[in-house]
């Protein structure tokens, strides 16, 4: 039997509202301010939250750029945003298929020193991009990887966490079924494609998602690597926005820019949301 409690059901609800409030208004405000002129936010503090007229050319003013009424001229937010896209897509689909690669070799594959590869592998978590950013920078100048997709996205690339995901779910997976799988004279790779990949489907979407945003979301590195207006992610291009002061600012075009750079990562979330709780909660594995 169910002990009903309104009070603590009408708090619990409350709290969650609340939460629900306090995380939707900042996008509220973005959206407001989109379709009001920057001189309407500028003169009215706070800023007015009724919405005005100004939204279709506030977001076609992001995408395309041009000159502003102030004698601003904006740079295209469209080239940015394809970017950010395949910047995120080369590196979340690389993580995944090194991560796959290296968690197999380790765990399907006797050689010497294998434990104690995987644990260099996963000390590599204490060195994130941030901390080996001279040497890295280093490297791929002297490559000849500026301003190309190569050096936005393969320094990266290696992600130990993901090795660590995918190696304690292959460590999960029983002996019987790889037996049974050599004695029906599947191969390693046959077994990795056939049998292994299609087990981690859920565990691959979840990944997926998270370093999807996690490359979308990048902005010290692009920083470093790119001197190119035709190689900016989108982050960079919200930044540069507002590089002339409050004055001069667009801010109703700063916020359609954020608006759009908000959009891909929500999708990606809500299109897999299904799998992306499945892999992190499924343990019937």
């Amino acid at each position: 039997m169910i002990e009903r409690r309104p009070l603590a059901t009408f708090l619990s609800h409350l709290i969650v509202m609340g939460g629900v409030l306090i995380v939707a208004f900042p996008v509220v405000l973005a959206l407001v301010a989109t379709t009001q002129t920057s001189e309407q936010i500028v003169q009215n503090f706070p800023m007015s939250m009724v919405p005005g007229d100004n939204l279709w050319a506030s977001f076609h003013q992001a995408l395309f750029g041009g000159q502003t009424a102030k004698g601003n001229t904006l740079p295209a937010v469209a080239p940015m945003l394809w970017v950010s896209l395949v910047s995120a897509v080369i590196i979340s689909i690389g993580k995944i298929a090194i991560s796959l690669l290296s968690a197999f070799a380790i765990v399907y594959f006797r050689f010497p020193f294998r434990n104690l590869i995987f644990w260099m592998i996963f000390i590599t978590l204490m060195l994130p991009v941030e901390v080996r950013i001279l040497p890295t920078y280093a490297v791929v100048s002297s490559l000849g990887m500026l301003d190309t997709y190569a050096g936005l996205t393969l320094p990266l690339i290696a992600s130990a966490t993901a090795t660590f995901l995918f190696r304690q779910f292959f460590l999960t997976v029983p002996d019987e079924l790889v037996e049974a799988a050599r004695m029906d004279g599947a191969g390693p790779m046959r077994f990795f494609l056939d049998i292994l990949l299609p087990l981690s489907r859920t565990s691959i979407a979840a990944l997926f998602v998270i370093q999807f945003i996690y490359g979308w979301n990048q902005y010290l590195w692009p920083l470093l690597v790119t001197t190119s207006e035709d190689m900016y992610p989108i982050v960079m291009g919200i930044r540069r926005l507002m590089a002339g002061g409050d004055a001069s600012t667009e801010w109703n075009v700063v916020m359609a820019t954020a608006i759009l750079a908000m959009l891909p990562p929500a999708l990606v979330v809500i299109l897999m949301q299904k799998w992306f709780v499945k892999g992190l909660v499924d343990t019937e594995k």
